[in-house]
């Protein structure tokens, strides 16, 4: 059986090897990876303290197997969310490969959009790898037309 529970600070080493192994499946570049994981943490460590970065864990047989992150972000009212100044983000989706097709993933985006609706927020983003995508669209998720660059 799965558990579903909220986030706590001793979670911090798990969320860390979470988000890097998902960017190494995505397949990003281990050495970006590795380069990320020092200033990720001590980015982490201080929002996962105060709150300002939620979410979920899941639990099978007393060890995580998957957990998501959430964050309010601060953002202008928009055609998609006219009179709201904050948009839900839902970042660090992660389930173990040996627990993958178990809709594991899905119970995790269930409690991430019950929380955000009890915080207020109607308006979610995130983004999606390949894999997951298909999870995202199944729940009423659509793709946008956000562009990045990097400049440094």
């Amino acid at each position: 059986m799965t558990i579903i529970r909220a986030l706590t600070t001793a979670d911090l080493d798990v969320i860390c090897d979470h988000r890097a192994r998902m960017f190494l499946e995505a397949g990003r570049a281990a050495p970006d990876v590795q380069a990320m994981a020092a200033p990720f943490r001590a980015w982490l460590e201080p929002r996962l303290s105060d709150g300002r970065y939620f979410g979920f864990m899941a639990e099978a047989r007393g060890c995580i197997v998957a957990g998501v992150g959430l964050m309010e972000l601060d953002w202008p009212p928009h055609p998609a969310h006219p009179v709201e100044s904050r948009r839900g983000y839902v970042l660090n989706v992660f389930v173990e490969p040996e627990f993958r097709r178990r809709k594991i993933a899905k119970a995790l985006m269930d409690a991430a959009e019950s929380e955000f609706r009890s915080r207020g927020l109607g308006y979610l983003i995130l983004h999606a790898t390949r894999q997951g995508a298909p999870l995202y669209e199944s729940k009423g998720w659509r793709a946008t037309s956000e562009m990045s660059k990097q400049i440094a």
